[in-house]
Protein backbone atom coordinates (compact mmCIF):
# COMPACT_ATOMS: atom_id res chain seq x y z
CA UNK A 1 0.00 0.00 0.00
CA UNK A 2 3.21 2.22 0.87
CA UNK A 3 4.50 1.88 -2.42
CA UNK A 4 1.40 1.98 -4.68
CA UNK A 5 0.43 5.47 -2.57
CA UNK A 6 4.17 7.01 -3.56
CA UNK A 7 2.96 6.31 -7.05
CA UNK A 8 0.80 8.42 -7.38
CA UNK A 9 2.26 11.73 -8.35
CA UNK A 10 4.06 9.96 -11.31
CA UNK A 11 0.83 8.45 -12.22
CA UNK A 12 -1.05 11.54 -12.29
CA UNK A 13 1.11 13.23 -13.88
CA UNK A 14 0.72 11.25 -17.32
CA UNK A 15 -2.95 11.97 -16.51
CA UNK A 16 -2.42 15.59 -16.53
CA UNK A 17 -0.34 15.56 -19.95
CA UNK A 18 -3.30 13.28 -21.32
CA UNK A 19 -5.88 15.34 -20.06
CA UNK A 20 -6.58 17.49 -23.30
CA UNK A 21 -6.70 14.75 -25.63
CA UNK A 22 -9.01 12.96 -23.40
CA UNK A 23 -11.33 15.91 -23.25
CA UNK A 24 -11.05 16.09 -26.80
CA UNK A 25 -12.20 12.39 -26.85
CA UNK A 26 -15.01 12.76 -24.59
CA UNK A 27 -16.80 15.53 -26.45
CA UNK A 28 -17.32 13.43 -29.50
CA UNK A 29 -19.41 10.82 -27.97
CA UNK A 30 -21.45 12.77 -25.36
CA UNK A 31 -25.11 13.20 -26.60
CA UNK A 32 -26.21 16.53 -28.00
CA UNK A 33 -28.71 17.33 -26.52
CA UNK A 34 -27.45 15.50 -23.12
CA UNK A 35 -30.31 15.45 -21.21
CA UNK A 36 -28.03 14.38 -17.77
CA UNK A 37 -25.44 12.24 -16.77
CA UNK A 38 -25.09 9.02 -14.41
CA UNK A 39 -22.63 7.63 -12.75
CA UNK A 40 -22.32 3.91 -11.85
CA UNK A 41 -19.73 2.03 -9.27
CA UNK A 42 -19.22 0.14 -6.41
CA UNK A 43 -16.54 0.47 -3.25
CA UNK A 44 -13.96 3.21 -3.46
CA UNK A 45 -15.09 3.75 -7.36
CA UNK A 46 -18.47 4.66 -5.81
CA UNK A 47 -16.40 7.73 -3.82
CA UNK A 48 -14.76 8.46 -6.92
CA UNK A 49 -18.75 8.87 -9.19
CA UNK A 50 -19.71 11.10 -5.82
CA UNK A 51 -16.79 13.49 -7.03
CA UNK A 52 -18.03 12.66 -10.48
CA UNK A 53 -21.16 13.62 -9.71
CA UNK A 54 -20.82 16.93 -7.94
CA UNK A 55 -18.45 18.19 -10.67
CA UNK A 56 -20.75 16.92 -13.55
CA UNK A 57 -23.47 18.65 -12.55
CA UNK A 58 -21.43 21.88 -11.96
CA UNK A 59 -19.85 22.05 -15.51
CA UNK A 60 -22.76 20.57 -17.72
CA UNK A 61 -25.46 22.44 -16.10
CA UNK A 62 -27.52 19.49 -16.30
CA UNK A 63 -28.50 17.20 -13.76
CA UNK A 64 -26.56 14.27 -12.83
CA UNK A 65 -26.87 11.19 -10.16
CA UNK A 66 -25.57 7.77 -9.08
CA UNK A 67 -27.01 4.75 -10.58
CA UNK A 68 -28.70 1.78 -8.90
CA UNK A 69 -27.31 -1.31 -10.32
CA UNK A 70 -30.14 -3.52 -8.48
CA UNK A 71 -32.65 -1.68 -10.67
CA UNK A 72 -31.19 -3.66 -13.89
CA UNK A 73 -29.76 -6.97 -12.37
CA UNK A 74 -32.73 -7.52 -9.90
CA UNK A 75 -35.33 -5.96 -11.05
CA UNK A 76 -35.06 -5.67 -14.37
CA UNK A 77 -36.33 -2.35 -15.11
CA UNK A 78 -37.40 -0.77 -18.23
CA UNK A 79 -36.02 2.64 -18.69
CA UNK A 80 -35.62 5.07 -22.03
CA UNK A 81 -32.00 6.04 -21.68
CA UNK A 82 -32.05 8.21 -24.81
CA UNK A 83 -30.23 11.40 -24.34
CA UNK A 84 -27.85 10.31 -21.23
CA UNK A 85 -24.45 9.86 -20.51
CA UNK A 86 -23.23 7.26 -18.00
CA UNK A 87 -20.21 6.97 -16.38
CA UNK A 88 -18.82 3.72 -15.33
CA UNK A 89 -16.05 3.22 -13.19
CA UNK A 90 -14.50 0.15 -12.10
CA UNK A 91 -10.75 -0.49 -11.03
CA UNK A 92 -10.95 -4.11 -12.30
CA UNK A 93 -13.43 -3.84 -15.31
CA UNK A 94 -14.64 -6.81 -13.63
CA UNK A 95 -17.62 -6.26 -11.70
CA UNK A 96 -20.39 -8.43 -12.88
CA UNK A 97 -22.90 -5.88 -12.20
CA UNK A 98 -21.44 -3.41 -13.72
CA UNK A 99 -20.83 -4.36 -16.86
CA UNK A 100 -24.84 -5.58 -17.18
CA UNK A 101 -25.94 -2.53 -16.10
CA UNK A 102 -23.52 -0.74 -18.95
CA UNK A 103 -25.04 -3.13 -21.34
CA UNK A 104 -28.70 -2.73 -20.51
CA UNK A 105 -28.57 1.44 -20.58
CA UNK A 106 -26.35 0.88 -23.25
CA UNK A 107 -29.20 -0.79 -25.35
CA UNK A 108 -31.55 1.34 -23.83
CA UNK A 109 -30.24 4.26 -25.55
CA UNK A 110 -27.49 5.86 -23.18
CA UNK A 111 -23.86 6.94 -24.21
CA UNK A 112 -21.41 4.76 -21.96
CA UNK A 113 -18.21 5.84 -21.11
CA UNK A 114 -16.14 3.03 -18.75
CA UNK A 115 -12.92 4.54 -16.23
CA UNK A 116 -10.93 1.30 -14.89
CA UNK A 117 -7.65 0.61 -14.76
CA UNK A 118 -7.85 -3.23 -16.80
CA UNK A 119 -7.78 -1.38 -20.57
CA UNK A 120 -8.89 -4.87 -21.57
CA UNK A 121 -10.92 -6.13 -19.19
CA UNK A 122 -14.89 -6.65 -19.84
CA UNK A 123 -15.96 -3.51 -19.24
CA UNK A 124 -14.20 -2.68 -22.89
CA UNK A 125 -16.66 -4.04 -24.70
CA UNK A 126 -19.62 -3.08 -22.83
CA UNK A 127 -18.99 0.65 -23.29
CA UNK A 128 -19.00 3.32 -26.05
CA UNK A 129 -15.80 5.50 -25.14
CA UNK A 130 -13.46 3.27 -22.39
CA UNK A 131 -10.81 5.69 -20.66
CA UNK A 132 -7.89 3.79 -18.81
CA UNK A 133 -6.42 5.02 -16.03
CA UNK A 134 -3.08 3.75 -16.19
CA UNK A 135 -1.94 3.84 -12.58
CA UNK A 136 -0.04 0.21 -13.11
CA UNK A 137 -0.68 -2.87 -11.15
CA UNK A 138 -2.23 -2.57 -7.45
CA UNK A 139 -1.45 -4.94 -5.64
CA UNK A 140 -2.24 -4.55 -1.93
CA UNK A 141 -6.15 -4.66 -1.66
CA UNK A 142 -7.29 -1.04 -0.19
CA UNK A 143 -7.16 0.70 -3.65
CA UNK A 144 -5.00 3.96 -3.29
CA UNK A 145 -3.15 4.87 -6.83
CA UNK A 146 -6.25 3.65 -8.95
CA UNK A 147 -8.58 5.90 -6.65
CA UNK A 148 -6.67 8.92 -6.75
CA UNK A 149 -6.31 8.43 -11.05
CA UNK A 150 -10.32 7.96 -11.07
CA UNK A 151 -10.53 11.37 -9.62
CA UNK A 152 -8.54 12.93 -11.94
CA UNK A 153 -10.22 11.21 -15.27
CA UNK A 154 -13.55 12.45 -13.72
CA UNK A 155 -12.40 16.18 -13.90
CA UNK A 156 -11.49 15.45 -17.61
CA UNK A 157 -14.85 13.96 -18.05
CA UNK A 158 -16.71 17.14 -15.87
CA UNK A 159 -14.37 19.39 -17.93
CA UNK A 160 -15.72 18.13 -21.19
CA UNK A 161 -19.45 18.68 -20.24
CA UNK A 162 -18.77 21.94 -20.10
CA UNK A 163 -17.59 25.75 -20.99
CA UNK A 164 -15.66 26.59 -18.20
CA UNK A 165 -11.86 26.73 -16.91
CA UNK A 166 -9.39 24.95 -19.37
CA UNK A 167 -8.33 21.05 -17.81
CA UNK A 168 -4.97 22.23 -17.93
CA UNK A 169 -5.91 25.06 -15.35
CA UNK A 170 -8.06 22.65 -13.05
CA UNK A 171 -5.41 20.40 -12.44
CA UNK A 172 -2.38 22.35 -12.54
CA UNK A 173 -0.07 21.19 -9.67
CA UNK A 174 -1.89 18.07 -9.38
CA UNK A 175 0.88 15.76 -8.86
CA UNK A 176 3.14 18.11 -7.01
CA UNK A 177 0.41 18.94 -4.88
CA UNK A 178 -0.07 15.18 -3.87
CA UNK A 179 3.73 14.81 -4.07
CA UNK A 180 3.74 17.44 -1.30
CA UNK A 181 1.29 16.07 0.42
CA UNK A 182 3.34 12.66 0.46
CA UNK A 183 6.51 13.81 1.52
CA UNK A 184 4.67 15.31 4.84
CA UNK A 185 3.29 11.90 6.83
CA UNK A 186 3.65 13.25 10.16
CA UNK A 187 0.12 14.81 10.53
CA UNK A 188 -1.75 11.33 9.94
CA UNK A 189 1.04 9.70 11.88
CA UNK A 190 0.76 11.87 14.94
CA UNK A 191 -3.43 11.75 14.51
CA UNK A 192 -3.24 7.70 14.07
CA UNK A 193 -1.13 7.46 17.46
CA UNK A 194 -4.06 9.36 19.41
CA UNK A 195 -6.41 7.55 18.33
CA UNK A 196 -5.05 4.06 17.20
CA UNK A 197 -7.83 2.35 19.88
CA UNK A 198 -10.88 3.69 19.02
CA UNK A 199 -13.23 1.61 17.31
CA UNK A 200 -15.40 3.72 15.32
CA UNK A 201 -14.88 7.16 13.36
CA UNK A 202 -17.58 9.89 12.06
CA UNK A 203 -15.55 11.46 8.69
CA UNK A 204 -17.56 14.11 7.40
CA UNK A 205 -17.11 16.77 4.29
CA UNK A 206 -18.94 19.33 2.54
CA UNK A 207 -19.43 19.45 -1.28
CA UNK A 208 -16.75 18.12 -3.19
CA UNK A 209 -15.06 17.25 0.02
CA UNK A 210 -17.85 14.83 0.93
CA UNK A 211 -16.56 12.40 -1.91
CA UNK A 212 -13.24 12.77 0.41
CA UNK A 213 -14.52 11.98 3.25
CA UNK A 214 -16.77 9.11 2.14
CA UNK A 215 -13.16 7.57 0.62
CA UNK A 216 -10.89 8.35 3.89
CA UNK A 217 -14.31 6.48 5.71
CA UNK A 218 -14.05 3.52 3.59
CA UNK A 219 -10.19 3.65 3.60
CA UNK A 220 -9.62 3.50 7.20
CA UNK A 221 -12.44 0.53 7.89
CA UNK A 222 -10.90 -1.53 5.11
CA UNK A 223 -7.30 -1.34 6.30
CA UNK A 224 -8.25 -1.48 10.27
CA UNK A 225 -11.82 -2.83 11.15
CA UNK A 226 -12.54 0.45 12.82
CA UNK A 227 -16.66 1.25 12.44
CA UNK A 228 -15.65 4.24 10.26
CA UNK A 229 -18.94 6.41 8.46
CA UNK A 230 -18.15 8.77 5.82
CA UNK A 231 -21.31 11.49 5.46
CA UNK A 232 -22.11 14.84 4.77
CA UNK A 233 -21.47 17.47 6.97
CA UNK A 234 -24.77 18.79 6.50
CA UNK A 235 -26.37 15.44 7.45
CA UNK A 236 -24.30 14.98 10.34
CA UNK A 237 -26.46 17.94 11.97
CA UNK A 238 -29.73 15.60 11.33
CA UNK A 239 -30.43 12.45 13.07
CA UNK A 240 -26.51 11.17 13.30
CA UNK A 241 -25.35 13.78 15.56
CA UNK A 242 -27.12 11.91 18.23
CA UNK A 243 -24.22 9.36 18.14
CA UNK A 244 -21.28 12.15 18.60
CA UNK A 245 -21.44 11.73 22.06
CA UNK A 246 -18.07 13.65 24.75
CA UNK A 247 -14.79 11.83 23.41
CA UNK A 248 -16.05 10.80 20.26
CA UNK A 249 -13.65 10.92 17.10
CA UNK A 250 -14.94 12.99 14.43
CA UNK A 251 -12.62 13.67 11.33
CA UNK A 252 -13.18 16.89 9.35
CA UNK A 253 -12.08 16.75 5.85
CA UNK A 254 -11.93 20.11 3.90
CA UNK A 255 -11.99 20.49 0.10
CA UNK A 256 -10.93 23.59 -0.14
CA UNK A 257 -14.08 25.06 -2.01
CA UNK A 258 -17.61 26.50 -0.31
CA UNK A 259 -18.33 23.85 1.46
CA UNK A 260 -15.88 24.42 4.01
CA UNK A 261 -17.65 27.27 5.32
CA UNK A 262 -20.37 24.96 6.86
CA UNK A 263 -17.27 22.81 8.61
CA UNK A 264 -16.37 25.82 10.62
CA UNK A 265 -20.13 25.73 11.78
CA UNK A 266 -19.94 21.81 12.65
CA UNK A 267 -16.74 21.99 14.38
CA UNK A 268 -17.78 24.82 16.94
CA UNK A 269 -20.92 21.92 17.34
CA UNK A 270 -18.92 19.16 17.75
CA UNK A 271 -16.57 21.12 20.23
CA UNK A 272 -20.04 22.04 22.74
CA UNK A 273 -20.66 18.76 22.49
CA UNK A 274 -17.06 17.74 23.83
CA UNK A 275 -16.29 15.12 20.43
CA UNK A 276 -13.13 14.87 19.72
CA UNK A 277 -12.50 16.69 16.38
CA UNK A 278 -9.80 16.73 13.99
CA UNK A 279 -8.33 17.56 10.91
CA UNK A 280 -5.70 17.34 8.90
CA UNK A 281 -3.66 19.87 6.88
CA UNK A 282 -4.49 20.68 3.92
CA UNK A 283 -2.37 22.79 0.64
CA UNK A 284 -3.35 26.38 0.35
CA UNK A 285 -4.16 28.37 -2.97
CA UNK A 286 -4.65 24.53 -5.28
CA UNK A 287 -8.06 24.45 -7.32
CA UNK A 288 -11.00 22.92 -5.45
CA UNK A 289 -10.60 19.26 -7.46
CA UNK A 290 -7.18 19.76 -6.64
CA UNK A 291 -7.30 19.87 -2.95
CA UNK A 292 -10.08 17.21 -2.61
CA UNK A 293 -7.49 14.32 -4.51
CA UNK A 294 -5.17 15.97 -1.91
CA UNK A 295 -7.31 14.80 1.27
CA UNK A 296 -8.28 11.63 -0.22
CA UNK A 297 -4.13 10.80 -0.04
CA UNK A 298 -4.34 12.40 3.38
CA UNK A 299 -6.94 10.12 4.38
CA UNK A 300 -4.68 7.38 2.89
CA UNK A 301 -1.81 8.32 4.91
CA UNK A 302 -3.91 8.17 7.79
CA UNK A 303 -5.47 4.74 6.96
CA UNK A 304 -2.25 3.32 6.51
CA UNK A 305 -1.18 4.49 9.88
CA UNK A 306 -3.78 3.44 12.05
CA UNK A 307 -2.95 -0.08 10.98
CA UNK A 308 -0.10 -0.53 11.57
CA UNK A 309 -0.54 1.48 14.96
CA UNK A 310 -3.17 -1.44 15.62
CA UNK A 311 -0.60 -4.28 14.29
CA UNK A 312 -2.39 -5.01 11.27
CA UNK A 313 -1.96 -5.66 7.64
CA UNK A 314 -2.77 -2.55 5.63
CA UNK A 315 -1.83 -4.34 2.53
CA UNK A 316 -3.73 -7.57 3.16
CA UNK A 317 -6.96 -6.84 5.52
CA UNK A 318 -8.61 -10.01 7.03
CA UNK A 319 -11.42 -11.08 4.84
CA UNK A 320 -11.15 -8.92 2.21
CA UNK A 321 -10.05 -9.73 -1.51
CA UNK A 322 -9.22 -7.15 -4.34
CA UNK A 323 -12.30 -7.86 -6.60
CA UNK A 324 -15.44 -8.15 -5.36
CA UNK A 325 -17.69 -9.82 -7.76
CA UNK A 326 -21.17 -8.38 -7.05
CA UNK A 327 -23.62 -9.30 -9.67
Amino acid sequence: MAAEMADQPEVLARLVDRAPADTATVRAVVPRPLAGIVFLARGSSDNAAVFGRYLAELCAARPAGLAAPSLYTRYHAEVDWRGYLMVALSQSGATPEIISTCQAVRAAGATVIGITNEPRSALAGAVDLLLATDAGVERAVPATKTVTAQFAVLVTVATALGTGPAIADVLAGLPGAVAATLGDPRPARDLAERWHTIDRLVVAGRGLGYAAALETALKVAETTGILAEGMSAADLYHGPIAAVYAGAPVLLVSGGGPGDADLAGLRQLLDGRHAETASLPALPAAAEPVQVITAVVRGQQLAHALALARDSDPDAPAHLTKVTETT
